[in-house]
């Protein structure tokens, strides 16, 4: 298991838009992030620690305008925290290790598939191709994405 740190060389790399995103707490607007519509076999991690977060398996088209998870790839590596900005109660998700701000989980995801939806900025993410998880050292998480047709 690698050590994910929020890397201050990363956080120096970062787009505007990902600084604002995952260290500002902000939102992409929707319908406009890069990972929307990607339908590539492989997982997501976070931009800053590269934590592995999701499993393109787990992705799916929740029509909200952000990509949509229904379950992290290991629970450790996402917090859930009360968030009680905009005049409403939700739920955020963040990076364990990273402390990123990636989006927002609801309880409106598909029930045959656990009920929920993460809901995530892909300003917050790298998406690391199938082809090359063992080679970027996540080979451990190959199982959990969808074999290549």
């Amino acid at each position: 298991m690698s050590n994910y740190t929020k890397n201050p060389d990363a956080i120096a790399n970062l787009t505007p838009e990902q600084y604002r995103v995952t260290q500002q707490d902000g939102t992409e607007r929707p319908g406009t992030g890069e990972y929307l519509d990607n339908k590539e076999p492989g997982i997501y991690v976070d931009v800053v620690s590269g934590e592995p977060l999701f499993a393109s398996s787990d992705k799916y088209e929740s029509g909200c305008g952000w990509p949509s998870f229904t379950k992290a790839i290991d629970t450790s590596m996402v917090n859930e925290l009360r968030d009680t900005s905009l005049g409403m109660i939700r739920t955020e998700v963040r990076s364990t290790h990273g402390d990123s701000h990636l989006g927002h989980v609801f309880p409106d995801g598909p029930a045959d598939r656990g009920g929920l939806r993460y809901c995530i900025n892909s300003a917050s993410l790298r998406f690391i191709h199938r082809d090359d998880m063992e080679a970027e050292g996540y080979g451990a998480y190959i199982d959990q994405v969808e074999d290549v047709a």
